[in-house]
Parts: structure tokens; sequence; C-alpha cells
């Protein structure tokens, strides 16, 4: 009997290493497929999340801060002239919860010539904007009563919480987002 017994945690043994070796195969032959996101950042010359402005930094923020507010946006920082953070949230359907924060930096824009005391400011403002989504995801709760005097009576005791839980998290990219949000910047800089 000693022998089947050393035989079978052989046996045991063998397999599984061959299982864990299989997996480690499988995990490394899947790692090479994973779509890797930052393959695609070109960090190419593009005006999609910046524009230039004639004016300085501190108007073409209040600006920005300005068009935010006007489209219901809460602004969610206030203490620096250049920057503006804002965020506005969307039910688009009963249990999902979408929030865009918006994030603004204004600096001065650097050019190539040196400027002259005739030269009116040219700032860039740099933006970007990630929409996060949330769901609803519903915990039950359950637990018992028991009553000692009758015997051991248990009685069932439901409820739900309810809680959102973030399932998505991405940059806008659509260009056409950002030229509306860059021309109501452009008409708050022209207000008098």
């Amino acid at each position: 009997m000693p022998v089947s017994v050393r035989f079978c945690s052989a046996s045991a043994l063998l397999v599984a290493v061959a299982l864990l070796s299989g997996c480690a195969g499988s995990n490394g032959a899947s790692s090479k497929t994973v779509n890797r996101v930052y393959l695609d950042e070109a960090f190419a010359s593009t005006d999609t999340y910046s524009r230039v402005f004639t004016a300085g930094v501190a108007s073409t923020c209040e600006a920005a801060r300005r068009a935010l507010l006007s489209q219901g946006y809460v602004i969610t920082s206030t203490a620096r002239a250049d920057a503006v953070n804002g965020t506005k949230s969307f039910q688009p359907e009963a249990e999902v919860h979408v929030q865009i924060e918006f994030h603004i930096v204004c600096l001065p824009e650097v050019s190539p010539s040196p400027a002259t005391a005739a030269d009116p400011p040219s700032t860039i403002a740099f933006v970007n904007a990630v929409q996060d989504r949330y769901s609803l995801k519903k915990n039950p709760n359950s637990a018992s009563l028991g009553v000692s005097a009758i015997g051991s009576l248990s009685l069932p005791v439901s409820s739900s919480d309810d809680s959102l839980v973030k399932v998505a998290s991405e940059t806008i990219p659509a260009g056409a987002f950002y030229d509306r949000f860059f021309s109501l910047i452009e008409r708050y800089l022209d207000a008098p």
C-alpha cells in the first residue's frame, strides 16, 4: 500500500505541475495579444486639446470658467488664475450616471520671434475632458432573527443597499466637442 500511495502522490504532483505550466504558457501568449493603448499615442502636433487666444492668461481662464458655468458645470477649483476644473453630471438611463470633468490650464504662448510692446498678449489654453460612467449596483443584505424563548426560530430579514460603481472612464477624443468649447471661450473673450 505505501507504494501505491507514493505512486498516486507522484502522479498528482505531475498533473499539478502540468496544469500550472499550461496556465503559465497561456498567460504568456495572452499578454502578447493584449491591446496596449499607449502604443497608439503619437505625441504629434495637434490642436484638438489646445487653442491659442489673443488675451492674457487670467482673461483666458476666466472666459473658460464662464463658458463652463454657462453650460451648467460646477467649478471645483477657483484658487488659481491659470487653471480651471469643472464637473457636470448626467443620468441618461435609470441606473446609469455619467459625469464629465473638464481640466483647463492657461499658459502664456511662447513665440519663436521676440515680442514687442505693441504685440497683444497671447495665451494657449490646454483643455481635456474626462467622461466617467457609473452604474447602480445592488448589494443584498440579509439577517436573521432568532427568538430563544420559542427555540431556534429564525426569520429572514432582507434589505438592499444601492451604490454607484465606476464602470468606465475615458478622455473625450471628439474634436468637434472641443471646437464648440473653444468657440464659447472666444465669445466670452470678445464680450465687453
